[in-house]
């Protein structure tokens, strides 16, 4: 344990420093209170035995500067060194930081005492500081899972919501375009009644997991909407922008040829339905979302296992 012993005579240093020794401890002698900042800062030590009266800064000046060098979460215990003190030093070493005054000339006993007492604090501070980041840790990773889909591995519904509700609000403000696709395994239903639900599951993680691979930025979001449904909210994507990636989706899905003995096209394939917008003062997420599922109803109409887009979405101001 390290311990910065702060005092301007020498004498007393001495004989303090021969103490924490003694304890096993290892004390780091500064004479000033401006060596003491450097020395705490380069050290980094357990505890700081500090003289209230130093020449230069004083011992409360000294106390302040250690805190602010003190990064989050840290915790380095301030016993102040004095010959005698008031209630007024008291209330002006706690307000600076300090944690505890020691008279002097020092008791070794006393000193013993003190030390145990903060290592004792510093131990259970430790333990609460390590018990709150797991807890944290725990607590992020809860939230992680509640926004993905368990079968898929992609954000879920929950998460498409807050995404899309966000990314609105923010498109919004900038006066930027947002756009959206959704896209529908075409005949899952058949697939699923022809093969079953466990092959209709690897399906469905078999077409999220090349969708994800054809996605390229970060800011993406690609959701399993619900069932068979997939929705990819994509930020200050133009419509025709968001219709290529779209395609670039179908088209390796298509390429996975997994077979789908009750399609026309005798594997499983992707409809999608494209729109984007500036969204306006009036319009809401919902209105971005209904064009979307009326271009994918036109995809649908129109032979599936292809791309539609909305054109002239009447959004204010219109894209």
């Amino acid at each position: 344990m390290k311990v910065l012993v702060v005092e301007d005579t020498r004498t007393a240093r001495v004989v303090v420093c021969s103490q924490l020794e003694r304890m096993g401890m290892q004390p780091l002698p500064a004479g000033d209170g401006l060596e003491a900042v450097a020395l705490f800062q380069q050290e980094r030590p357990d505890l700081v035995l500090l003289d209230l009266i130093l020449p230069g800064i004083d011992g409360f000046e000294v106390a302040r500067r250690l805190r602010q060098l003190e990064g989050q979460g840290e915790w380095t215990p301030i016993i102040f060194l004095t010959a005698s003190y008031t209630d007024d030093h008291l209330e002006k070493g706690i307000a600076a930081g300090g944690d505890d005054f020691l008279g002097k000339p020092v008791s070794e006993v006393v000193l013993r005492a003190k030390l145990r007492a903060m290592q004792r604090i510093v131990q259970m501070r430790r333990s609460l500081v390590v018990l709150t980041r797991k807890l944290d840790a725990a607590n992020q990773e809860l939230e992680r899972l509640s926004s993905i889909d368990g079968l898929t591995g992609v954000a879920n519904r929950r998460r498409f919501d807050t995404a899309l509700e966000a990314e609105w609000r923010r498109a919004q403000r900038h006066h930027r375009v947002l756009a959206l696709v959704i896209c529908d395994v075409d005949f899952f239903k058949k697939f699923n009644d022809a093969l079953g639900h466990q092959a209709g599951d690897d399906c469905l993680q078999q077409v999220a997991a090349t969708m994800s691979r054809a996605m390229e930025r970060a800011g993406d979001l690609l959701a399993r909407y619900g069932g068979e449904e997939f929705a990819m909210i994509l930020p200050e994507t133009t419509l025709g922008g968001a219709a290529f990636v779209a395609e670039r989706m179908r088209h390796s899905v298509e390429q996975l040829k997994l077979v789908h003995p009750d399609s026309p096209l005798g594997h499983v394939t992707l409809s999608c339905g494209v729109a984007a917008c500036v969204p306006g003062a009036e319009a809401t997420p919902a209105d971005l979302i209904a064009a979307a599922d009326r271009a994918l109803y036109n995809a649908k109409g129109s032979g599936r296992n292809r791309v539609a887009r909305i054109e002239g979405l009447l959004l204010e101001p219109a894209c």
